[in-house]
């Protein structure tokens, strides 16, 4: 695991490499271990290591023997040592025993198709001295980000952001057609970043740069083929068997390695797998938050100390009430792009309390997206029975949905939220309706935030319902989360927040051959009779008890609604004050304010679009402004003293 970064010229001018210094030291927390960098003319590629695979001998850049091939990667390859023994029975000979020489073998013996042979979660850079070529590429899944970067005369490119900012001429400017897109959905989605003129690869995507020619090329996608020949059962069975498969080639490691476990079924049962594979107990971590009511409603650790007491873990707990003050505009450097996902602080906490033992960790992210865990994936389910009802009743309860109060922070009041958004999207289409389930706020509220909407706005939800082929509407919206929310929501900031502390996180649950099956599961299986992850619980049935798996779903989250009316209140309110949001002359500061009323008093939840401008605004201070995370952090503290 490592920060690759690198730049080539177009033109074919030497590179001076000197500007590797910089962008490694900006991405140092990603690789504390070791720096390395390859300069050949046109082409210079760098990175920061955090040792994993081979501690001694996998010092990056790294060579095949007649040092004409020059490889930067990111993450780890699960099938290496398969892939290494094929390589040398075909008279392949090994250097190291990092995971990571074997692209450099499996590329001078398969070429470009090499990617297809690979198991893992990757991000790389390939110099080819002969063709002078370079070759970037991107897991299938987008576990791994790359950020791009190309003007007239080069191209560079960085596992962060930031990286590819310290290189003299590129500009720091934000995309309005970004800004639009990250006001509708929370996060911004790829192609695109905040970033004027840098955008992200996109997930299992090739790209190449070749007497200045630059070419990229999809090499994977799910597949919208159902398989319909199997069986509940057999389907159950072959589930618990790629989960078990999976989960033991991500335990390779020469570092300490450990667990997240907040007691739901996928962390449960990743740590259900793990201990079957060692006779030493697994070190587990979870998180519970100190406070009141909403705090209450996030903590699950007794859950957690469940499963760790049945698998006798190693179990640690942290009950936090965190600095949320302090937290914010460090986390946010982090993260590159502001976010509107409080799971980044939880991840984050978590992620620095678990580095204290181990350098490796597994997660159970991704386990809703294959298997059906998110209501949202009900609304058909649920618009099926409200149609029975006579028009009179359905016209009432509509009239009385836009009337309910908001709150996710109250049980009550988040089933009045969750019944009245129910209710406003019941009349849409399929697409139109899951549109509504996803967005944080519509597309004509984010217009009439924005001072300059984007001519031609980017409809993320569109182009993936476009990709997401086939009748089963389950397996669409799943394919819709595969290429939007899971890449550039949770798998950027799982993978932003543990390496901010040089922790790598692995996803089992995200093997590519685990989510093809997913992908292959009927909906009438995957979840039943309006049961979610209905074929995960018969496959885990007798791994985890009851309790485990029917347990109400809470997000791995934080009570920020409640944060923002409350001990955030001031701070929002500072952020947000009309006078600095006319500064920055991005957004109608009349429409904020309407925002924040409406939000305190409960009349609509709005915690996901505050937490959106708040965090884009404090981004903005330290990306676009040039301030340190610890000068705004002064700023904000000082306000609440």
């Amino acid at each position: 695991m490592c920060g690759i970064y690198g730049i080539v010229s177009l033109d074919g001018q030497a590179i001076d490499g000197s500007i590797l210094d910089a962008m490694g030291g900006v991405t140092r927390h990603r690789g504390p271990d070791d720096l390395g960098a390859h300069v050949d003319g046109p082409c210079a590629i760098g990175m920061t290591r955090l040792s994993i695979i081979d501690l001694e001998g996998g010092h990056q850049p790294i060579a095949n023997e007649d040092e004409t091939l020059w490889l930067v990667c990111n993450g780890e390859i699960y099938n290496f040592r398969e892939l290494r023994a094929e390589l040398e029975g075909v008279g392949h000979r090994f250097r190291t025993r990092s995971d990571s020489e074997v692209l450099l073998h499996a590329y001078e013996q398969w070429g470009e198709e090499f990617v297809h042979r690979l198991n893992g979660m990757f991000g790389f850079a390939l110099w080819d001295s002969r063709k002078r070529k370079l070759l970037i590429g991107r897991d299938r899944l987008g576990i791994k980000p790359i950020y791009i970067y190309r003007d007239r005369t080069r191209l560079i490119f960085a596992t962060e952001a930031k990286a590819i900012l310290e290189v003299p001429g590129v500009p720091r400017r934000v995309d309005g057609t970004a800004l639009h897109a990250y006001l509708q959905l929370g996060y911004v989605p790829a192609p695109f970043s905040l970033f004027e003129g840098i955008r992200k690869l996109p997930i299992a995507t090739l790209l190449s740069v070749e007497g200045g020619t630059v070419s990229e090329s999809g090499y994977w996608q799910i597949s919208s083929s159902i398989d319909r020949t199997m069986s509940e059962a057999e389907w159950a069975a072959r589930v618990r068997a790629e989960i078990e498969r999976s989960v033991r080639s991500q335990m390779v490691s020469d570092v300490p390695i450990g667990a997240f476990l907040s007691g739901g079924i996928d962390s449960s049962a990743v740590v259900a797998f793990m201990a079957r594979e060692t006779d030493l107990p697994i070190k587990t971590y979870s998180i519970g938050f100190e406070g009141g009511s909403a705090e209450s409603l996030y903590n699950e650790l007794p859950y957690a100390r469940r499963v760790a007491e049945l698998f006798g873990t190693e179990h640690h707990e942290i009950v936090v009430k965190p600095d949320v003050i302090g937290l914010l505009p460090r986390l946010l450097w982090h993260m590159d792009e502001p976010i509107a996902d409080s799971a980044f602080l939880t991840t984050y906490l978590v992620s620095e309390f678990a580095r204290r033992d181990v350098t490796v960790i597994l997660s159970g992210v991704g386990g809703d997206e294959l298997f059906g865990g998110y209501r949202r994936y009900l609304g058909n389910h649920y618009v099926e029975r409200f149609d029975r009802l006579p028009g009179f009743l359905k016209s009432g309860a509509r009239a009385v949905g836009r009337m309910l109060p908001s709150d996710r922070h109250s049980s009550a009041l988040n089933v009045m939220r969750l019944a009245k958004g129910f209710l406003a999207s019941s009349t849409l289409s399929f697409e139109e309706r899951y549109r509504a389930y996803l967005q944080i706020m519509p597309e004509d509220q984010a217009r009439s935030l924005l001072n300059a909407a984007p001519s031609n706005p980017f409809d993320a939800v569109k182009s993936a319902f476009a990709l997401a082929s086939g009748a089963d509407s389950l397996n669409r919206m799943m394919a819709v989360d595969a290429l939007t929310q899971l890449p550039d929501d949770l798998l950027m900031l799982t993978d932003k927040m543990s390496m901010a502390v040089s922790l790598e996180c692995r996803v089992p649950l995200l093997d590519h051959e685990l989510v093809q099956l997913a992908a292959a599961m009927p909906e009438s299986i995957k979840v039943k009779g309006g049961e979610l992850k209905h074929v995960m619980k018969m496959a885990l049935k007798d791994v985890l008890p009851q309790d485990i798996l029917h347990r109400k779903k809470r997000g791995f989250g934080t009570p920020i609604g409640a944060w923002l009316k409350g001990q955030l209140a001031t701070v929002l309110d500072h952020v947000l004050r009309p006078e600095a949001i006319r500064s920055r002359g991005l957004f109608d500061s009349a429409t904020v304010a309407g925002l924040i009323s409406a939000h305190r008093a409960n009349r609509e939840d709005y915690t996901d679009a505050l937490l959106a401008l708040m965090n884009f605004e404090i981004w903005a201070c330290m990306y676009i402004d040039g301030r340190s995370p610890e000068d705004v952090t002064g700023e904000l503290k000082a306000i609440i003293r």
